[in-house]
């Protein structure tokens, strides 16, 4: 299943450059990617316009939101890093509180055109 989710950075070059650092090749913590991979996400990619993020994620079938964010919870150096993530980032202004990546919706599939 794929999933799109959104995500701003504070509006700040520097700021930015160092985020996009931390998600180099090798940027970020063997823990972290360990996790996304044992959650059941089988590819992940982050794309950047300006200020704004695209997260797009292809999920298996065991994938759960829920159950990943409660071992995510439960692991400190998954916190550490996002704890560090959070000094870049923004959330969408219509986002719920406790909402940090925003799932979006397909409302066009070219697929699906006649």
């Amino acid at each position: 299943m794929r999933h799109v989710l959104l995500l701003d950075l504070n509006d700040d070059p520097a700021a930015i450059a160092a985020y996009r650092h931390w998600h180099r090749p090798g940027g970020p913590p063997a823990a972290v990617i360990q996790s996304i991979r044992e959650a059941g996400i089988d590819a992940m990619e982050i794309w950047q316009a300006g200020d704004r993020l695209v997260m797009v994620m292809e999920t298996g079938p065991d994938f759960d939101s829920e159950t990943k964010r409660a071992r995510d919870a439960a692991d400190p150096e998954v916190q550490a890093w996002e704890t560090l993530m959070d000094g870049f980032q923004r959330r969408l202004a219509f986002a719920a509180p406790e909402v940090k990546w925003v799932a979006s919706e397909r409302i066009f599939a070219l697929a699906d055109q006649p």
